[in-house]
């Protein structure tokens, strides 16, 4: 399936081209369902998702990327609504300091007629982009992969127009799960970037990712992962307790969730990269309040899911993190990790 991106950004979500699944709660991380004794402590928390992507590619759509075998129908992992409220918080913490090492290695590789060519795995809405190309001089062609046709629509039409120097920037859209990559598809990549992927991959789809890249001699840009480390004022008896199950609620079912990032590393050391690692926090205060909150439902929920026996407590806890949210009086510093992997260049030198 391929978009050209011929729209304006609009700022809001665009129509969907086609049906839709309705959600009168609110929709945020991955997470369970948190309750209590009152009402008070808002909404349930239920996993973010939109429409189920069909299991099969229609017609048209390139199968560069293979869906994981789930044995049915699987829900896109993340709701349109919560990707976008986060783009802003996101594009404030992914690590500039990167850029610099990023741009000389793109400067030194082989130039092309067409520029760039930049896969971006997992893109969600196509925030990456959106904050990315601007960054970086000259014409480029964006290659979007994600499983939801809906998220891809969203990333096309508000991809940006325009690299660092005015050079164009073109877009298509590939419909796949990002697990599993085929290997022709990074063929002619000159990078590779996602957000918040590595953490819902496993070990060893980390390391398909790694040699995909190393096969393609191609750096990636892998930014904001999670660390496991949330730091909320003032501080409550019932922080690391949380922090705790959420962190084992990432790794259910093989998935490396904090230990993502060193994983990757690990991983992409061991073909060879050169790898830096570097910080990329959350700094949410009162201006951020509404991504706080959602943040808050979805990271509690999930630890009530991972503990049940946490629900009661849990609930008063949320509702009292809940209430200084709201009344500006609450800050969180949650820790995520951007990394940069300077792949060694095929049948060429670094």
């Amino acid at each position: 399936m391929t978009e050209q991106a011929t729209t304006t950004h609009a700022g809001t979500i665009p129509s969907q081209p086609g049906p839709r699944q309705a959600a009168d709660a609110a929709t945020g991380p991955r997470g369970g369902t948190v309750t209590s004794g009152s009402d008070t402590a808002g909404p349930a928390v239920i996993p973010g998702a939109g429409p189920a992507a069909p299991s099969a590619a229609r017609p048209g759509e390139r199968a560069t990327v293979r869906l994981r075998d789930t044995g049915g129908e699987e829900p896109a992992r993340y709701a349109p609504e919560w990707l976008q409220l986060r783009e802003p918080a996101d594009a404030v913490a992914r690590s500039h300091d990167l850029l610099d090492p990023l741009r000389i290695r793109l400067a030194n590789l082989p130039q092309r007629a067409d520029g760039l060519v930049i896969h971006d795995i997992g893109c969600g809405t196509g925030s990456m982009g959106r904050w990315l190309a601007p960054h970086l001089d000259g014409a480029q062609h964006w290659i979007l992969h994600d499983r939801d046709p809906y998220l891809l629509h969203f990333a096309a039409v508000e991809a940006p127009r325009s690299s660092a120097d005015g050079s164009r920037v073109s877009v298509e859209t590939r419909r796949g799960d990002v697990a599993r990559l085929t290997p022709d598809a990074l063929a002619g990549a000159s990078l590779v970037t996602a957000s918040a992927l590595l953490d819902v991959l496993t070990r060893e789809e980390v390391e398909a990712l790694a040699a995909a890249c190393a096969g393609a001699g191609c750096p990636a840009l892998l930014t904001l992962s999670v660390a496991g480390r949330v730091e909320l004022t003032a501080p409550h008896p019932m922080d690391q307790e949380i922090t705790e199950a959420f962190n084992a609620h990432q790794r259910r079912g093989g998935l490396l969730g904090p230990d993502a990032a060193t994983a990757a590393a690990d991983a992409f050391a061991a073909h060879g990269a050169t790898v830096r690692l570097n910080p990329s926090p959350w700094r949410l205060g009162p201006d951020q309040a509404a991504l706080t909150e959602q943040w808050l439902r979805g990271w509690v929920g999930a630890a009530v899911e991972e503990r049940p026996e946490l629900a009661d407590r849990a609930g008063s806890y949320l509702k009292e993190r809940l209430e200084a949210c709201a009344a500006g009086e609450l800050r969180v510093v949650v820790h995520h990790s951007d990394l940069l992997a300077l792949c060694r260049p095929t049948g060429g030198t670094a």
